[in-house]
């Protein structure tokens, strides 16, 4: 973590919550006399920004006033997955060099527009 903001946060924050993951969400202290309170996240290990769950961003970008409850989740919610891009778990569509580069053939219903027909 960064020294300024562990000491920004020792200093005038308040500890809200923490997710799953270990990160630890933070507001100012003091309400303001205008606008709305200050929010961040200390982050658990490595600074990723796709390592917050939606329910905490949306609570970090003022979307609801209070965090999202975990038993608030429907059952059609899928469970959050921080950026894979870069390792090995990342998504490979079929056709990629990395999958053999073998692409499925075109099934011949594109027609190439030729100008004045």
């Amino acid at each position: 973590m960064i020294t300024g903001t562990m000491f920004f946060t020792w200093l005038k924050g308040e500890f809200v919550g923490k997710d799953q993951y270990g990160n630890r969400y933070y507001q100012d202290r003091r309400q303001p006399k205008t606008g709305r309170r200050k929010r961040w996240v200390m982050y658990n290990g490595k600074i990723e920004a796709s390592k917050i769950p939606p329910e905490w961003h949306a609570w970090l970008h003022y979307t609801v006033d209070e965090p999202i409850k975990i038993d608030q989740k429907k059952p059609w919610m899928k469970e959050h997955l921080p950026n894979l891009s870069g390792t090995v778990n990342a998504y490979v569509p079929q056709g990629d060099d990395r999958r053999g580069g073998n692409r499925a053939k075109g099934t011949g219903d594109y027609e190439a527009w030729t100008p004045g027909s």
